[in-house]
């Protein structure tokens, strides 16, 4: 069963000024469409043709890195455009709300250890808001296109919330400024589908 990609949530346009309309139309159009493309083409006769996603990057370690590659592309962008949304931004609620304060101590402190997971990896990458393996919220950053899902990652969870680190997710309109996209990006945060990742994933 071949993966296909999903339309945008939203228009092109939608983030804007936060993150502009071209470098949206490269990154989903192209980017996510080119991993989507190399994954079928690289899960053709093994197992994988007849598993889910998250099945495949549970047991990543068994696959090539072509699988490993192209399939922590597809999920992670899969999710990262579903986290983003216009009229965004502000600060989660409810239960997520009490559970970041618990563990972080404040939205401040968890926006500070995203922000600082995503300037410190080197290269290309994602810093992620993951809830782990005891139940528990935590902050971690994967290289590449890895996540906390993989078999393979140092930390392991369910990641609610991503932000993209590779070049291409901002150097149109950020340059080598990777802080100020990293900042820039929590006013387009679709809290409310964070919090329903983190209900799910609990």
């Amino acid at each position: 069963m071949a993966f296909e990609l999903e339309a945008l949530p939203y228009s092109v346009e939608a983030l804007e000024p936060h993150i502009d309309r071209e470098t949206m139309e490269i990154h989903h159009d192209r980017h996510h469409q080119a991993y989507i493309d190399n994954l079928n083409k690289a899960i053709v006769g093994t197992d994988a043709e007849n598993a889910s996603l998250e099945d495949i990057l549970k047991n990543i370690s068994k696959y090539s890195p072509a699988v490993r590659n192209n399939g922590g592309g597809h999920f992670n962008h899969k999710l990262f455009w579903s986290v983003l949304g216009p009229n965004a931004g502000g600060t989660p609620t409810g239960e997520l709300a009490q559970a970041i304060d618990e563990t972080f101590g404040s939205f401040d402190e968890l926006k500070k250890k995203l922000q600082e997971a995503g300037a410190t990896r080197f290269g290309s990458g994602w810093s992620w808001l993951i809830v782990g393996e005891d139940g528990k919220l935590a902050v971690t950053s994967t290289p590449n296109q890895d996540n906390p899902l993989m078999d393979v990652a140092e930390v392991k969870g369910t990641p609610i919330f991503g932000i993209d680190v590779w070049e291409h997710a901002y150097y149109l309109k950020y340059q080598n400024k990777r802080p100020a996209y990293l900042d820039a990006i929590f006013n387009v945060v679709n809290w409310d589908t964070v919090a329903q990742n983190y209900a799910s994933a609990k």
